[in-house]
């Protein structure tokens, strides 16, 4: 008998994987960054995460892969990263009625039924403003780990305004800041704010219905978080481990508990 079920999302930047057991309670969860080849870093990970849980393959009861390199993952079936978003979602917030999603290079916001059918959906795919890597870019642009963002962006008494959406103009207009002396912990407020403010322009293509979740990895930019709480005037849930719930609906998916898709 079947004893765990896998969710293997493959994203742009980083890859993330998760078991659960047949009552649906997560067994074990990793993420890793993609490199060159996301599906390797992948079957690695699946390999690592089963032996450490004691498990052989024999034991697993199913793989559903989704993200961009879902295609290149030996599944037993790709599910679209949006289905898979609201899966995971609903299960861990049954409430939730929207998702705001910012992942590596992109940025979602999905609307959903009570029963976590989705019903809309806005994207952008096109442009990495409003998405992780904006915030690298601009991190690698003031020399400081992207990790420390939300904690200096904290800090700050008078937040720059960032003018430029595309990231190549935004990046020069923060050299440009750092030129005139404006401190750091101004800027990257600035930065969090332009993330915020192109993700709530997305938002109001579908419209917001309480409640809201923030999920990807993202959501855990406390600058980003901030801003868009004030952007958007609505309190907003967050995942301990929001980069995991696409990964999370998958295995769910997979375990054939939650409804179809």
């Amino acid at each position: 008998m079947a004893k765990v079920y896998i969710g293997v999302d493959i994203g742009s930047l980083t890859v993330k994987v998760v078991l659960i057991d047949q009552e649906t309670k997560m067994v074990a969860y990793d993420t890793a960054r993609a490199g060159y080849s996301g599906r390797e870093v992948a079957v690695q990970m699946v390999a690592k995460l089963l032996a450490e849980s004691g498990l052989g393959r024999e034991d697993v009861g199913g793989t559903v892969a989704t993200g961009y390199g879902r295609i290149t993952f030996p599944a037993d079936r790709e599910v679209s990263e949006i289905t898979c978003q609201a899966r995971g979602i609903h299960h861990l917030f049954p409430t939730a009625r929207t998702i705001i999603d910012i992942g590596g290079q992109d940025s979602k916001v999905i609307q959903m039924l009570p029963n976590g059918k989705v019903v809309d959906f806005a994207m952008n795919d096109k442009c990495a403003a409003g998405t992780g890597r904006f915030l690298e870019v601009m991190a690698s642009a003031l020399e400081i780990s992207l990790n420390d963002i939300g904690s200096l962006a904290a800090t700050s008494r008078n937040p720059t305004a960032i003018s430029s959406f595309c990231t190549v103009f935004a990046e020069s207009e923060v050299i440009t800041h750092v030129s005139a002396g404006k401190p750091k912990e101004d800027i990257l407020a600035g930065v969090c704010e332009s993330v915020a403010s192109r993700v709530a322009s997305l938002a109001q293509r579908i419209g917001l219905v309480p409640d809201i979740v923030f999920t990807g990895g993202v959501a855990r930019n406390q600058g980003v978080l901030a801003a868009l709480r004030r952007q958007l005037s609505h309190p907003l849930l967050v995942y301990s481990e929001p980069s995991i719930t696409a990964a999370l609906g998958a295995a769910l998916m997979a375990s054939r508990q939650s409804p179809s898709a």
